[in-house]
């Protein structure tokens, strides 16, 4: 069947959330980093996926009917123009402020020890290393996200496109689905305190 939606939102846009939610709503899989860390056979495709080099992304992403957040929110295009059905959903903040301060507190901290001396092997040092400069500095990260949205907003096709703030409930995208409004409450999982805490392993990933 392949895709139904490709998520275009950059990480800390809500998008953990998301995808618990996506997969409530398709009563399918949604993939998301997480996803890489029960599947260590997939960083060498995102890794070679950054170099040019793509899969056949819905033999890929077969066991899924969504996909948020990175790596895969790199190749929206591709992946949407695989699955020209799906809707494309960027997920923002509120601001590039409030982007950042999630970031910086969570997934860029990962970054900065990656860059430091050790054995370990890290595929994501490899698929974001061309990006490192670029999200340590606060201005120049702010700029890429800016830039990453603005480039969504101009080239998605506008009846395909969704726009979704982190925070903004069911609504939005049951609209966009066309499905009834759950009467559960929207997940809110995946909070920077939730996410430093499981660095440190003080809770279960």
């Amino acid at each position: 069947m392949g895709l139904q939606v490709v998520g275009a939102g950059l990480g800390r846009t809500g998008t953990m959330s998301l995808k618990l939610a996506l997969e409530q709503l398709l009563g399918g899989r949604c993939y998301h980093m997480f996803e890489t860390f029960t599947r260590p056979d997939d960083g060498p495709v995102w890794v070679a996926a950054s170099e040019g080099e793509m899969p056949d992304w819905n033999t890929f992403l077969a066991e899924y009917d969504a996909a948020v957040d990175w790596p895969s929110c790199d190749f929206w295009r591709e992946m949407s123009d695989a699955n020209p059905d799906a809707l494309v959903l960027l997920s923002v903040r509120e601001s590039a402020d409030a982007w950042w301060k999630s970031a910086d507190a969570t997934i860029f901290q990962a970054l900065r020890r990656m860059l430091e001396p050790s054995d370990e092997i890290h595929w994501q040092a490899d698929f974001f290393g061309p990006r490192f400069a670029t999200f340590l500095d606060e201005d120049s990260a702010k700029a890429y996200y800016e830039a990453h949205n603005a480039r969504v907003r101009a080239t998605a096709r506008p009846d395909r496109l969704v726009e979704y703030v982190a925070g903004s409930g069911w609504e939005p995208l049951c609209a966009a689905l066309g499905v009834p409004v759950p009467d559960s409450p929207f997940p809110h999982t995946n909070t920077t305190e939730e996410f430093q805490q499981r660095r440190a392993g003080t809770t279960e990933t």
